[in-house]
């Protein structure tokens, strides 16, 4: 959970979008033994490993037996999945838990990582800037990743009240500052600037 923040999945298992919460989606596998990339979107990484059995979209278990840290993402063990071919299977399946297991939230300026992933980014003028793709904590405070509408490389945004003033899950949008979405976007390196 998260203050000041909040976003829906854009779809989920078997189109019950309001019970199911994505908590994070399996990428590329990762060396022989089966060990697959996963990306988590809960508040810490390493939690999406506590809630028990994870439902991808055609309802199909997954239990996570083991996490490690990879670079800038989560090394994770799956139940009954031993070999490279069957990790592959895998890459890019999201995974879901029911919201009830998850209780619910006690502070109006809380929500559910899950619950801001996919929600379009607006201004006040209601200018489509992008749409929300992750929520990360690198130490600092949570920042949102956001994918720019016109393309480009991805912004990321601190998760404040001042940069993110207003959140409506009902229609699924963010407002930010302009201003701050501006500056965010020309503090983002460009790819020659980034480190191989």
């Amino acid at each position: 959970m998260v203050d000041n923040k909040g976003v829906k999945p854009s779809s989920s298992p078997s189109g019950s979008e309001s019970n199911m919460l994505l908590l994070g989606k399996f990428g590329a596998a990762q060396g022989l033994k089966g060990e697959i990339r996963l990306q988590s979107y809960t508040a810490d990484p390493f939690a999406i490993g506590s809630y028990g059995p994870l439902m991808s979209d055609n309802n199909r278990r997954f239990e996570i037996t083991h996490l490690r840290a990879g670079k800038n993402i989560l090394i994770a063990r799956v139940k009954n999945i031993t070999d490279r071919t069957a990790a592959e299977r895998l890459t890019n399946l999201p995974l879901y838990i029911d919201r009830a297991l998850l209780g619910q939230i006690q502070e109006e300026n809380e929500y559910f990582h899950a619950d801001l992933v996919g929600l379009d980014v607006k201004t006040s003028d209601n200018l489509l800037l992008g749409k929300i793709l992750a929520l990360f904590n690198f130490g600092a405070g949570d920042m949102l990743e956001i994918r720019p509408s016109e393309g480009g490389i991805s912004v990321m945004l601190p998760f404040t009240k001042a940069a993110v003033p207003d959140i409506n899950l009902n229609d699924k949008y963010v407002i930010v500052d302009q201003p701050s979405f501006e500056s965010a976007r020309d503090n983002t390196p460009g790819p020659s600037d980034q480190i191989g």
